[in-house]
């Protein structure tokens, strides 16, 4: 009997071996024959893999939501192992674990680093990089769906109306969720284009735009964007892994007159035109406003470069990059439509006991939605588990040398998955310079940020409080 394990593995190895043939193409067409050794290298041992796993018998049998916990864990584990080897193989100066580190930076799509000059690495590789976070991405929106049983009941209202359980079905799904991601990196791709950005650099944006990530195919985003136009562009664009992919899936494939799916992104959208207004007003002194709408736009979708560091503003930038965007996005983050339901609900609570006789609804506004109870625990659950993370890693790395402030927010970039950057003044932070310890931190709390806090305390559960 084929276990679920490794069919859902099976299958990431194939979109692995479809990433390494298109950099054999290109290498191929621009003569890059530096690296096509290691991409025809990973391209036959992931299809290899893949292919005897994915067209083995199909009798799965029944997988509990721990094994599929396990499963997205593993992943994270797993595969970043093998898209490190084109580094390994390519760069004759990088060690193994550096290689490691890269490619869980970029799966998970963080963005950290240990290249100091993009200058001196080959552009098979950069795109090689790009990739990594595209198929992270992919892979976290798959993983939403595996996980959905552990949700509220309402995010997952929002999903369960045409998807049914069953691995077929749930294969199924995760297939036209992985077209629609598709289109969305072609049509990121052709926007970039026609705005004036060369070819090169804006297909690796696309790849980096659509997963969320912080991958740049140059050193610096100045040198790639040029001119207000572009910059409003970039910034607009960055809003696709801010907002709900599944708004876009819902409006294709769902077929019944319901617009509760569409709660969560109105309230994004209020949310998004209250920034835009309160910095538009306040923090406009310069007149240059497309800086800070595309600062805006990179924190609210936890991306994190930007072209400048608008004064006196990181702290309102790390606010909005632990907030985060939507549940159903590539963005990380706390989400914003947990955070308000958990301040309405405390809100509610408060008054209560102000006024007992008073009865207070826990319906969502302009919506015929009720949250339970229970719901609201997870929300403050997922909160405390952060807070617990961000201490634990701000700890180790202050341990291991680096100042508390900057490990305050390198602990926060890396939970959230987000870049250094100007807009943390952290953009001249070295990776490559780091300890073994404080690279192995960065890595466990990359992979904790992105596989959904909830489900570690599932895993603890299981562990901690056996019957």
């Amino acid at each position: 009997m084929l276990n679920f394990s490794q069919l859902y593995l099976g299958i990431f190895s194939l979109f692995i071996s479809f990433l390494s043939f298109l950099n054999i193409i290109y290498c191929y067409y621009f003569d890059l024959f530096l690296g096509i050794d290691s991409f025809l290298f990973i391209f036959v041992v992931t299809l290899f893999f893949g292919s005897l796993i994915f067209f083995k018998k199909k009798n799965l049998r029944k997988t509990s939501i721990f094994e599929k916990i396990l499963t997205v864990i593993t992943g994270y584990l797993i595969i970043p192992v093998l898209l490190s080897i084109p580094y390994y193989l390519i760069l004759n100066n990088l060690s193994l674990f550096d290689a490691y580190f890269e490619s869980v930076s970029g799966f998970t799509s963080t963005g950290f680093t240990v290249f100091e000059n993009l200058k001196h690495i080959d552009q098979s590789l950069i795109l090689w990089r790009s990739s990594t976070q595209w198929i992270g991405g992919l892979y976290f929106l798959i993983s939403l769906i595996l996980l959905i049983d552990i949700f509220d009941t309402n995010l997952k209202k929002s999903l369960t109306n045409f998807i049914s359980f069953s691995s077929s079905e749930t294969l199924k799904q995760s297939l036209k969720i992985s077209f629609i991601y598709f289109i969305l990196t072609i049509l990121i791709f052709i926007i970039l284009s026609l705005s004036g950005v060369r070819i090169f650099d804006s297909f690796n944006l696309s790849l980096t735009l659509i997963s969320s990530g912080g991958f740049l195919p140059d050193n610096n985003l100045s040198l790639i964007i040029d001119g207000k136009f572009q910059q409003v562009v970039l910034a607009i664009l960055m809003l696709v892994s801010f907002f709900s992919l599944f708004l876009l899936y819902n409006l294709i494939f769902f077929k019944k007159k319901n617009t509760n799916f569409l709660f969560e992104d109105l309230y994004l959208l209020f949310y998004l035109f209250f920034l835009i207004t309160i910095f538009f007003i306040f923090f406009n002194s310069n007149n240059d406003f497309s800086l800070l709408f595309l600062s805006i736009c990179s924190s609210i979708s936890n991306i994190g470069f930007s072209l400048d560091s608008p004064q006196n503003l990181t702290f309102i930038f790390i606010i909005l990059i632990i907030i985060g965007g939507s549940f159903f996005s590539t963005s990380s983050g706390l989400r914003f439509s947990k955070l308000f339901l958990l301040l309405k609900f405390s809100l509610n609570e408060l008054v209560s006991h102000a006024k007992p006789k008073n009865i207070y609804s826990n319906k969502l506004p302009f919506f015929n939605i009720y949250f339970e109870t229970e719901d609201f625990h997870k929300y403050f659950l997922s909160v405390l588990i952060f807070v617990v993370s961000l201490s634990i890693l701000s700890l180790f790395l202050t341990v291991s040398g680096i100042n508390s402030e900057t490990s305050f927010k390198l602990s926060i970039l890396t939970i959230m998955n987000t870049v250094n950057s100007p807009l943390t003044d952290l953009d001249n932070f070295n990776f490559y310079e780091l300890g073994a310890f404080s690279k192995f931190s960065l890595i466990l709390f990359m992979m904790i940020g992105r596989v959904e806090l909830l489900s570690i305390l599932i895993i603890l559960k299981k562990f901690l409080f056996k019957s």
